[in-house]
């Protein structure tokens, strides 16, 4: 375990790379002194020192954008830190988006997978507590566990076809379709993406 007296701060501050451990994807970069450090290892929960404001900031505190701290570890140099999180609310960055890193300069990179699942569950769960009218998603969570139940068969049986028939394009359309169908079923359920991460996780650790 390393001791904290071996980081390198400079001028008083390291900075800390946030990243989603569910699915890698970089979340956030900002700066820590030893007083948010602490008060992250204390807490559990990130803490950063602001720069312009010259002032620690909990993050999530106003926003409810909290992130549950599960490692903390350094690069070899000891000047970065990397804090793995699980992300809780809409997302890291202030401007709404999962993550502050949006704005591609090069390449053709893509948000990583797994972070899509957690947006789109995002998005049903707003569906949910905030109806809106015309939404498909508000449709099935009106019509009940019942009708949600039946659209799971159904999409089933469409996987089932499109294997069946040889169609790699219309089975991963399919497959699409009964994925979104599981989620609203899931949060119908209350059973979040967490939970069913802790269990592969698990199932692939025997």
């Amino acid at each position: 375990m390393l001791d904290l007296t071996e980081l390198k701060f400079v001028d008083g501050l390291i900075p800390a790379i946030v990243q989603d451990v569910r699915t890698g994807e970089v979340l956030m970069l900002a700066y820590m002194n030893q007083e948010s450090l602490a008060k992250t290892l204390e807490t559990g929960q990130t803490w950063f020192y602001s720069r312009s404001r010259r002032e620690l900031w909990h993050k999530g505190a106003t926003s409810g954008n909290f992130q549950e701290v599960v490692a903390i570890t350094t690069d070899c140099d000891r000047d970065t830190l990397l804090i793995q999180v699980v992300q809780h609310g809409s997302g890291a960055c202030h401007q709404g988006s999962w993550s502050c890193f949006t704005r591609q300069l090069s390449g053709q990179g893509q948000p990583a997978r797994a972070a899509i699942l957690d947006q789109l569950r995002e998005v049903i769960a707003e569906r949910r507590q905030n109806p809106v009218e015309g939404s498909y998603t508000t449709y099935l969570f009106a019509k009940g566990l019942d009708k949600i139940c039946k659209k799971i068969g159904e999409e089933a049986a469409e996987v089932i076809i499109a294997a069946k028939n040889r169609d790699p394009q219309e089975l991963a359309q399919e497959s699409a379709d009964l994925l979104y169908h599981l989620l609203v079923l899931l949060e119908a359920g209350q059973v979040g993406n967490d939970d069913l991460w802790r269990v592969l996780t698990e199932r692939r650790m025997k």
